[in-house]
């Protein structure tokens, strides 16, 4: 059972790499059968415009079991409003260096500032 899991899986993997193997063994004759640029060598396409054709032919194979599927689409209008605080601001005062201010704003605080930190111990 396993045998053939991996068989399957190895097949999907190398699906998509059919096209270009194709292209590959048959490259003489696609170069100057099916190529479209036959006429014109100085593109030298040599039978890589057959490989695209091919390439998209096999994507197209793919893609429509993800096409089929319905999506829905919710648009949903968010309307809010914010609320601005007032603020407060102090005035900057700038004082002489002649005069020594005693004035000191606390306006900080510590997180943890009552944790002690305890390097860890070597043994």
């Amino acid at each position: 059972m396993n045998k053939y899991i991996l068989i399957f899986t190895f097949v999907i993997l190398l699906k998509p790499i059919f096209p270009v193997i194709s292209f590959m063994v048959n490259y003489d004759y696609i170069a100057k059968e099916l190529c479209e640029n036959k006429t014109k060598p100085e593109l030298h396409c040599n039978g890589k415009c057959y490989l695209k054709k091919e390439l998209a032919k096999a994507s197209e194979n793919t893609n429509p079991t993800s096409q089929d599927k319905k999506q829905v689409h919710l648009e949903q209008e968010i309307l809010f409003l914010e609320i601005v605080a007032d603020f407060d601001f102090q005035n900057i005062r700038f004082h002489d260096k002649k005069c020594i201010t005693t004035h000191y704003s606390n306006r900080y605080t510590h997180l943890n500032s009552h944790a002690v930190f305890h390097p860890p111990i070597l043994s």
